[in-house]
């Protein structure tokens, strides 16, 4: 109960603020969208499961879908609405257990439960009832986060910007995530996500199977970009923009580029 706690929390408090407009969180939002974009192609019945404060659920209303968003803190609920510029639903709610009806939405968000979900019987349930919810051929796009991701950033930082790699309570903490892919924020790194599960993309595909899916794409979202040193000037000039993106459109479906990619994006289909 206390990890769930930690993570309601976090958002709760409004973590997902600004996020995904600054630094390697632009990255992610603009990779995102692309490749989402490339699933849904017509209007649709959308559920952004885990949503936040609506970033996806408003980019997809402007582009004509009809979405409902689905978030755990209530706050984050409450913002969404506050601020939302295009009409769609909010509503506070959990991914393991949906108030929603069965076979009802075209594609299913699922941009966050499954990194925050520890327990593998939770990922499971947060799985079927997306399946639950999705009509027959509709579309699951899950994030998973790489197992591997707290440990690249720190060695891309290290003596540089700082020396965590030398710090013991880092050290255990990363070396849990390598051994177990359970990631426990110490106390000492309030800044840090919360607490949360990191994948390996092998891992990942196999949940997504033996939850009924069959398995159609998958995406490094930011790839291997985000080593770059100034990455946020790098990604507002738009020429060189466009070098990142062509470097992650040419490695973005290779299998060993996945766990070097900070987030990867899988498809479903029911």
């Amino acid at each position: 109960m206390e990890n769930k706690k930690v993570i309601f929390d976090f958002y709760n408090n409004g973590a997902e603020i600004d996020r995904l407009e600054n630094g390697l969180g632009m990255v992610e939002f603009y990779r995102s969208k692309e490749i989402i974009s490339q699933y849904i192609t017509k209007a649709s019945t959308v559920y952004d499961i885990g949503g936040g404060i609506g970033k996806y659920s408003e980019w997809l209303a402007e582009n004509g879908h009809d979405v409902t968003m689905i978030e755990l803190a209530p706050t984050a609920v409450d913002y969404a609405i506050k601020n939302m510029k295009r009409p769609y639903t909010a509503i506070v709610g959990d991914a393991r257990k949906l108030d929603l009806p069965d076979q009802s939405a075209d594609v299913v968000l699922l941009m966050g439960p499954l990194y925050h979900l520890q327990n593998i019987n939770d990922r499971k349930t947060a799985l079927n009832e997306a399946y639950r919810v999705l009509k027959k051929g509709g579309l699951l796009i899950a994030a998973g986060i790489s197992r591997f991701s707290t440990t690249t950033w720190a060695l891309s930082k290290y003596g540089s910007e700082n020396n965590f790699i030398d710090d013991d309570i880092y050290m255990n903490m990363i070396r849990q995530e390598l051994e177990t892919g359970e990631h426990n924020r110490p106390k000492e790194y309030p800044f840090f996500i919360a607490d949360a599960y990191f994948h390996t993309p092998n891992e990942m595909k196999a949940e997504l199977c033996d939850s009924g899916f069959d398995i159609i794409n998958y995406h490094a979202v930011e790839g291997s970009v985000w080593i770059t040193p100034t990455l946020e000037e790098k990604w507002n000039d738009i020429q060189s923009r466009n070098r990142l993106l062509d470097i992650i459109h040419a490695t973005e479906h290779e299998e060993t580029m996945m766990g070097m990619s900070p987030h990867f994006l899988m498809i479903g289909r029911k």
